[in-house]
């Protein structure tokens, strides 16, 4: 029924809710950010991230009935759901734009900077990270397919490890380290830096995002191209 407003009111209606449950009734802090802009910049990257890791982790299952009838590299499935899924991360960009318009020209604290620039590449490492871990979950859910009722329960669990909700500044000092260790993390910084001007640009941790990403992309095709020889006996 709501067909592609769905795309609008989805990031909407959960930074509504964000914003009274942690903002209002936790009073997390947001880096002197208008906490909708805060949220809502948090959703939109861990919203293309969750989506492009779901969609993949079925790659095998929910296309075993077209890869048992004709051969064609099988890649070619999960990429074609990370690309269209930019569909959706576009819309929502233009959202969080124009609501950061509108704060902006009311005179909210947000500094959009040069950083803006680096938007390709960090949507590059989302979409690596989120193939990634997505074929590596399809390849074991041929053989484990209780694999695919925790992908679900484990990304909303990731992304409490991930400064969505929370700036990076506001969690406790002998915790750090281990949000740093999550390479969404410095992505979703640099994305909030970028566009909101909230905490602080690190390249080093943006570059230990990249070798991760880079590592989980060579683990997740090396493992997902020995899957597929065998995947039909199993699936």
């Amino acid at each position: 029924i709501l067909g592609p407003s769905w795309f609008f009111l989805q990031p909407i209606l959960t930074t509504i809710t964000f914003t009274i449950v942690f903002g209002s009734i936790a009073k997390i802090p947001t880096d002197g950010v208008p906490p909708v802009l805060f949220y809502m910049a948090g959703i939109v990257c861990w919203g293309y991230f969750a989506d492009c890791l779901t969609r993949t982790s079925s790659t095998f299952v929910a296309n075993a009935h077209i890869f048992g009838k004709v051969y064609f590299p099988r890649l070619v499935s999960p990429l074609s759901n990370v690309i269209s899924l930019l569909l959706k991360f576009g819309i929502q960009m233009i959202l969080l734009t124009g609501f950061l318009i509108y704060y902006k020209l009311n005179g909210a604290n947000v500094e959009p900077n040069i950083y803006i620039l680096l938007t390709p590449y960090l949507i590059f490492l989302m979409a690596g990270l989120g193939l990634g871990f997505g074929i590596i979950v399809s390849s074991l859910t041929t053989k484990y397919r209780d694999l695919s009722f925790l992908v679900g329960f484990g990304v909303q669990l990731l992304m409490y490890a991930t400064p969505v909700i929370y700036p990076l500044s506001a969690a406790p000092e002998q915790y750090r380290w281990i949000i740093l260790l999550n390479p969404m993390t410095a992505i979703i910084d640099t994305f909030k830096f970028a566009y909101l001007g909230a905490g602080e640009f690190n390249s080093g941790n943006l570059i230990y995002s990249s070798v991760f990403m880079v590592a989980i992309m060579a683990i997740g095709v090396v493992i997902f191209n020995r899957i597929e020889k065998t995947f039909m006996d199993t699936v």
